[in-house]
């Protein structure tokens, strides 16, 4: 059955939105411009990990907000991960990837976030090795039953690195990291970069898709390593009507988000305006949605 725009569970990602603003008005502003939700970002830098030692009393007043708004935020993107790597050389490092990963889960607990979504990749700044891999393993399952024991979701990002980058990938690891609590949740524009057979690749991996980030990017050849954010929709490789042909064939009813970094940009609200029309024109161009 086709669906209707306000079928769609759209979100926006906080990296969209003005930084350094409350969380009332981020999801005020999610609001005006026609969002369900807003993901967090917990990434690498000091500012964003600091949200992980949130006293009870932020926690209260980040809940107060949402609890507030029409707006949820489901969903946190635990990029953290590319600074402390699970997979690191460095047993200091490997010991404070879990503690934030630890951090994480509760406050997903604490906050009412349901998924976590996580870096693909062993090491980010280090070499990768079978060593670096061997641990990412080992502190992967920790990770996976520390969620599990607090029913918090874990999902796989498919990422701009190639450790992580198809949904084949992440059905490889799966077989080696067998829990109900790991899940995949792909990247429409990280897929199509590397070359995968897109609708091939959600048709894989259909039965543990949590969300979808949509964004565009430069293809990866033998002369362009590829890019993999700050691509306007439109300008880059992805076959967004492709994609939501084959998801509306697969009976997709999850949640969708669009992964844009106009933070900075002279006027973040018209481009994300912008963004979500284009992207709901192609929704009706592939037929997930009536025209």
């Amino acid at each position: 059955m086709t669906m209707k725009r306000e079928d769609i569970k759209l979100g926006i990602y906080e990296k969209a939105l003005p930084p350094g603003i409350s969380w009332e008005k981020r999801l005020a502003i999610g609001e005006k411009l026609g969002f369900h939700f807003v993901e967090i970002s917990v990434d690498e830098t000091d500012e964003r990990l600091a949200r992980l030692e949130w006293t009870l009393e932020e926690r209260k007043d980040f809940c107060r907000a949402v609890m507030e708004s029409p707006l949820t935020v489901p969903t946190m993107c635990l990029s953290g991960h590319r600074r402390f790597p699970l997979g690191s050389r460095d047993p200091d490092t490997r010991a404070q990837a879990l503690n934030i990963m630890e951090k994480a889960v509760r406050f997903a607990v604490d906050t009412g976030v349901r998924t976590i979504q996580l870096a693909g990749y062993d090491v980010y700044y280090e070499e990768s090795d079978s060593d670096t891999r061997k641990w990412y393993l080992e502190n992967m399952q920790k990770c996976l039953d520390m969620a599990a024991r607090e029913q918090v979701m874990l999902a796989m990002e498919i990422m701009d690195h190639p450790f992580m980058n198809s949904i084949l990938k992440f059905i490889n690891m799966k077989q080696l990291l067998n829990s109900p609590w790991f899940t995949v949740y792909p990247d429409i524009g990280n897929l199509s970069a590397w070359g995968n057979d897109v609708p091939e690749e959600l048709l894989l991996g259909f039965p543990q898709i949590v969300a979808l980030h949509l964004k565009d990017t430069l293809a990866v050849t033998s002369d362009h390593p590829g890019t993999f954010k700050e691509v306007d929709f439109g300008n880059g490789c992805v076959d967004f009507p492709g994609a939501f042909t084959k998801l509306k064939e697969l009976g997709y009813a999850g949640p969708f988000l669009i992964e844009m970094w106009t933070e900075k940009a002279n006027d973040p609200e018209a481009e994300i305006s912008s963004a979500r029309e284009w992207i709901f024109e192609k929704m009706e161009e592939g037929g997930l949605i009536d025209g």
